[in-house]
């Protein structure tokens, strides 16, 4: 697991929700793309589900 990578997740998360909280959607997909390439780079899987939707939403 690289640092870049947790970092890349870490920041991409925080834009994520941010966007989420804000109702904007670009936000909330911009965050969620940098979210998924640290996963990528760490050896995840990325996340497929739709920026804003969580188990509890589903």
């Amino acid at each position: 697991m690289s640092v870049k990578g947790k970092l890349k997740e870490a920041t991409g998360y925080v834009e994520e929700e941010t966007g989420e909280a804000l109702h904007n959607d670009k936000m909330a997909k911009k965050g969620r793309d940098l979210r998924n390439e640290g996963r990528v780079e760490d050896g995840k899987f990325p996340k497929t589900t739709k920026p804003g939707t969580t188990s509890e939403n589903a």
